[in-house]
């Protein structure tokens, strides 16, 4: 273990920034939770079904934009040069916001007829309308932020992530409840503190990459076409991956807003654990990827090994605190009784997975940095569409477990894509290991 230390020290020493980063940009949601779950649980209801909506449209240009800093990060290992394809990457991401937004604002209309709680779809559509121009700022922030971290340049977006969080709870407050003058607004204030922030988010980091741009290169065909090919995998795969949890929002939704709430809580607890491992798996990406162009397996391998150790043992530590505090954790959203009962032991079951979670989050990003997005693409699928979700619905309809089936469907669907990736890796391993050789 010692001849890895010093691998395990690298990984975290990058991927400590993106952890900064992550559990920032998740938090700004959580706060979204909180204040609305201390509002009312139709408030809660309506923006969980609303996320679940817009986010299964916004997660396809996000998995493309993540491509930004796979193929940078392997051309640096080339030694090629990189910052030339700074407005590239804002452009592409304009593009793609663009694209994304006009989809969103198709959904709008259809709102009415998915079935959910009539009280709640005025809200729904409300907090869709007004949160999708914040796609913008989302978009442009999430590309430059892609970029700097392929050139392992991180700090400043996280400072900028912290600032954000604390803007983030101060306007949700303000316009959620009425404060200074302001009048409640409830949904809507919440949609309208997302626009200012998301967008505020990008403005100032554009800025802050203004003196690196070079305006006269706007669009290299070369590193776009690299980018969608390396990229519209992993937007497939966030896709299928979000839209199974997203899915179960809006099918529990249209049962109950009750539901609904408890699995976006459920949701968040749980995501804020997953942001270090996501991180660790980023970090891992770029540190693969940058020693699979460099043609040197031993790193390859090590910084792999590292980097799965660091998030299983991470993990498995979540899963003592969530199993020993479950109703402690879900005290700090609501204290409202129903909202408990239900989801109390559906936080255990989550809790049950959490190492799961991490392992195949590592290997994906051991598989992303030797440029296999398309694999990844297709664990997912036979993970979650193959196996976890049919038993999940057949779990909650069949033997009548309601959310809990659900949840037991995905902590399968992170065993079956565990296995499936370390079966690859394995065999991709001895190839490289003979190829690099030579």
């Amino acid at each position: 273990m010692q001849a890895y230390s010093r691998y395990l020290r690298d990984l975290l020493v990058l991927a400590l920034p993106m952890i900064v980063g992550n559990l920032g940009q998740i938090l700004i949601g959580a706060v979204d939770v909180f204040v609305a779950a201390r509002h009312s649980l139709d408030t809660l209801a309506a923006i969980s079904i609303a996320n679940a909506i817009v986010f299964c449209i916004y997660i396809v240009g996000i998995g493309l934009m993540s491509a930004i800093s796979i193929v940078l990060s392997n051309y640096r290992g080339d030694r090629k040069p990189t910052k030339k394809y700074l407005f590239s990457v804002v452009n592409f991401s304009l593009l793609l916001a663009v694209i994304f937004w006009i989809i969103t604002l198709a959904i709008v209309p259809f709102v009415g007829v998915m079935g959910f709680e009539v009280h709640l779809v005025p809200m729904i559509r409300e907090y869709i309308l007004i949160s999708s121009f914040s796609i913008f700022g989302m978009y442009v922030y999430q590309s430059l932020k892609e970029f700097l971290q392929a050139h392992e340049i991180v700090n400043f977006p996280n400072i900028l992530l912290i600032a954000a969080l604390i803007l983030n709870f101060a306007l949700n407050y303000i316009l959620v409840f009425g404060m200074f003058g302001v009048p409640s607004l409830g949904v809507k204030g919440l949609a309208i503190a997302t626009l200012i922030v998301r967008t505020l988010m990008g403005l100032v980091l554009f800025l802050y990459c203004l003196k690196l741009i070079d305006f006269r290169k706007r669009f290299d065909p070369i590193l776009i076409k690299q980018l969608v090919k390396i990229g519209y995998p992993i937007g497939f795969a966030l896709l299928l991956e979000f839209l199974g949890f997203n899915l179960i929002t809006i099918l529990v939704g249209r049962e109950s807003g009750l539901f609904a709430s408890v699995h976006t809580i459920v949701c968040t607890v749980g995501s804020i654990c997953y942001m270090v491992p996501l991180s660790l798996s980023n970090a891992l990406a770029i540190k693969v990827g940058f020693f699979n162009g460099a043609r040197l397996f031993t790193q390859i391998k090590r910084y792999s090994l590292a980097g799965i150790f660091a998030s299983v043992v991470f993990m498995g530590g979540c899963t003592l605190i969530l199993l020993c505090f479950p109703a402690q954790i879900f005290s700090f959203f609501t204290t409202e009784q129903s909202v408990l009962a239900v989801g109390i032991p559906v936080l255990i079951i989550a809790a049950c997975f959490e190492m799961l979670d991490g392992l195949q989050t590592s290997l994906s990003g051991v598989l992303k940095g030797l440029k296999m997005t398309k694999t990844v693409s297709a664990c997912i699928i036979c993970g979650y569409w193959a196996f976890g979700l049919p038993l999940g619905f057949w779990l909650a309809y069949e033997m009548k477990m309601q959310l809990k089936g659900f949840w037991l469907g995905l902590a399968f669907s992170f065993f079956a894509i565990s296995i499936i990736e370390l079966i690859i890796i394995f065999v991709r391993f001895k190839q490289l290991r003979f190829k690099y050789a030579n």
